[in-house]
């Protein structure tokens, strides 16, 4: 009976500590995150739509997607920070190549 009692004591402290704990700080985390959302910041919805922050406010934001195009969308929609955007170098700018060979 005493057994019993230990392995199910066991099972739920393994529980708490794999599933509940880091559940609980990830939430801490994204409710932190979007706390610091700020306007400027380029950002990526959870439906993959890159944008930048225009408006805040407590249940919204406004992101511009496009010159002239602005989304109203839920502040929990945020997903997280755009990557910066790699400078191309020399090759990779998708200009026709000048070396005579028309390669």
């Amino acid at each position: 009976m005493t057994v019993s009692i230990i392995f199910f004591a066991l099972v739920l402290a393994a529980f708490f500590f794999l599933i509940v704990l880091p559940q609980r700080r990830r939430a801490l985390a994204r409710q932190h995150y979007l706390a610091g959302l700020e306007v400027g910041d380029v950002v990526i919805t959870n439906g993959g739509i890159f944008g930048t922050i225009l408006t805040l406010d407590d249940e919204a934001v406004d992101l511009q997607v496009a010159h002239g195009v602005v989304l109203h969308v839920a502040r929990a929609a945020i997903f997280q920070d755009a990557p910066p955007d790699p400078k191309p170098s020399g090759g990779e700018t998708g200009e026709a190549s000048t070396d005579g060979n028309g390669a």
